[in-house]
């Protein structure tokens, strides 16, 4: 498994689970600078990480996350036509 790391000096694996690089991002650039960064930082980092992956692992991380937001999406819109049926 290769790893890279982010501009902190963190080491990041690249195992292909999207959930390990998105608690990374959460920690080193939300929760280290307690919640106080911006749309910039973030794209920023993330801009960093996607530079250090192979197209394969690209290819992987994309295909994950469009998964995971697809899943998101369907529950998103499941949540809100519960919402409007009529309650017991």
């Amino acid at each position: 498994m290769r790893t890279i790391k982010l501009t902190t000096g963190t080491a990041l694996p690249l195992d292909g689970d999207l959930l390990t690089v998105v608690e990374a991002l959460y920690k080193e650039v939300s929760a280290r600078h307690e919640l106080q960064s911006t749309f910039e930082d973030m794209a920023r980092e993330i801009q960093h990480v996607v530079e250090q992956m192979s197209d394969d692992e690209r290819r992987v991380y994309l295909s994950e996350s469009l998964f995971l937001n697809t899943v998101s999406y369907e529950n998103e819109r499941l949540g809100a036509y519960m919402k409007k049926l009529p309650q017991k």
